[in-house]
């Protein structure tokens, strides 16, 4: 019996391990080093469309889920004047305007009128009819970047 013991206890240590996910790799933004970024990144959700954070290994990104997860950058290029599809969420820091770009396999998703912009990719298997929502999820952090005075309304 003395035996099984060690081994029991080490099996118990082994299950919480292999059901760590490993970090997601992401590649940073281009600006991702702005002091602004931090102010976003220290206000993300711990669950965005019901999934839950998930590490990554880049500075100023975050990312939600497993499986087709969602994945979030700070400092990307803020957009010019265009004519993608814009959507504005109310936040009680003020609207958070989003372009909503359709690519291939997902949505991306970048704030208008903020730099440094956030951008959100969401897998088209993650987004149905329900983009709208996990924008209003993430647009509280997103706000904290500042206006750069642009609208797309």
């Amino acid at each position: 019996m003395a035996r099984r013991l060690p081994l029991l206890a080490l099996a118990a240590l082994t299950v919480p391990l292999a059901a760590c996910a490993a970090p997601l790799t992401v590649e940073p933004a281009p600006y991702a080093a702005d002091p602004d970024c931090a102010r976003v990144m220290l206000a993300v959700p711990e669950v965005v469309g019901g999934l839950e954070y998930r590490e990554t290994t880049s500075q100023a990104t975050a990312s939600w889920g497993d499986e087709f997860p969602l994945v979030m950058r700070c400092g990307v290029e803020p957009p010019g004047p265009t004519t993608e599809q814009c959507i504005a969420v109310e936040t009680s820091s003020g609207t958070v305007d989003w372009l909503v770009i359709d690519e291939d396999t997902r949505w991306r998703t970048v704030t208008f009128g903020r730099s440094p912009a956030v951008e959100l990719l969401v897998p088209k298997e993650r987004a149905q009819d329900a983009i709208g929502d996990v924008l209003a999820e993430v647009s509280p952090a997103a706000s904290r970047a500042p206006s750069n005075g642009l609208e797309c309304r």
